[in-house]
């Protein structure tokens, strides 16, 4: 693979991986939906900056406005929103797991929505990223009671399904699209539906912006977190396939584990350890045959070079 495809997946694995205690520490001081839409704004405006200094296209023709409404809605409220609402009672590193079961719910979307069989592969690793959640879940199974944290855990896989639902979706309508472009409106549509819905239901007469370490991650959330993550992913798969790129970030919620455990001492409970483990196979068994491991020979790898070079 080539060394600055290997360098930007490094780069954003440690961002992503990363970015998880920033946000549970920024839920700290803001609430989550004005949290979430000052993260999307913000990134949004940095790629609409780059956008007009590329010179490209900054505008959806009148037609298009729909569908990106539709994907802002499902990504920016339904993942982000969601997912962020959910932070506020699980620990950074669970949060990440669980949001990383999105490869897992793809799997079954795709099938009914893309014309992408539902293989015995990819049901094995539905089976075992469903045994990984119900091990991370077991505390609350075996003492089954409706509390705070329940709440947020089954609130954080549905944001992974709305993950799901709007990368299905992208992918059938905007396969074609400009990524910067269709990124920054999603961000930027997203983040005013967040912040209309933080206006109505959030208090936002209290916001502590005199404390430095929380802009401080509110600027890595937004700059690094969001802008930058973006570009490198966008990037990345457009330099190698892009089952290939999916299965490159797995260690994101590992890292987000590891992170959160070092940065704000979360506890690591042997059947949080044990549920990861089998989610991360589950993506691995669902994602391995899209690559086509045991069908790569050497004509298809200097193919890959040959169109690398012409990229």
């Amino acid at each position: 693979m080539n060394p600055r495809v290997l360098a930007a997946i490094f780069l954003l694995c440690l961002t992503w991986g990363y970015l998880w205690v920033p946000m549970k520490i920024s839920l700290h001081t803001f609430p989550p939906f004005f949290f979430t839409s000052l993260r999307l704004l913000i990134g949004g405006g940095c790629l609409f900056i780059l956008q007009m200094v590329l010179k490209k296209s900054l505008f959806p023709s009148r037609h298009e406005w729909g569908k990106i409404l539709l994907l802002s809605g499902l990504m920016c409220i339904g993942y982000y929103g969601i997912s962020t609402f959910g932070m506020q009672y699980v620990d950074s590193g669970l949060s990440a797991i669980l949001v990383y079961t999105m490869p897992i719910i793809i799997s079954i979307l795709a099938h009914y929505f893309l014309a992408e069989r539902l293989n015995l592969q990819k049901i094995m690793g539905l089976v075992l990223g469903t045994l990984g959640i119900l091990i991370i879940l077991s505390n609350q199974l075996l003492h089954l009671k409706f509390n705070l944290t329940l709440l947020g855990e089954l609130l954080i896989i549905l944001a992974a399904f709305f993950w799901a639902s709007a990368t299905v979706y992208m992918k059938k309508q905007f396969a074609q699209y400009d990524k910067i472009k269709l990124t920054m409106w999603q961000l930027m549509v997203g983040g005013l539906m967040l912040y209309v819905l933080a206006y109505a239901t959030e208090d936002l007469s209290h916001l502590a912006w005199q404390n430095s370490t929380t802009l401080m991650y509110v600027a890595y959330s937004s700059f690094l977190g969001t802008a930058l993550a973006f570009l490198l992913w966008n990037w990345i798969v457009s330099q190698i396939d892009a089952s290939l790129a999916s299965i490159s970030i797995m260690s994101v919620p590992l890292l987000g584990i590891f992170f959160g455990h070092i940065q704000l001492h979360e506890p690591l409970s042997f059947n949080v350890i044990l549920g990861a483990i089998f989610i991360c196979l589950g993506i691995i068994s669902c994602s391995l045959k899209k690559v086509g491991f045991g069908n790569f020979n050497q004509q298809q790898t200097a193919q890959i070079c040959l169109n690398d070079k012409e990229i």
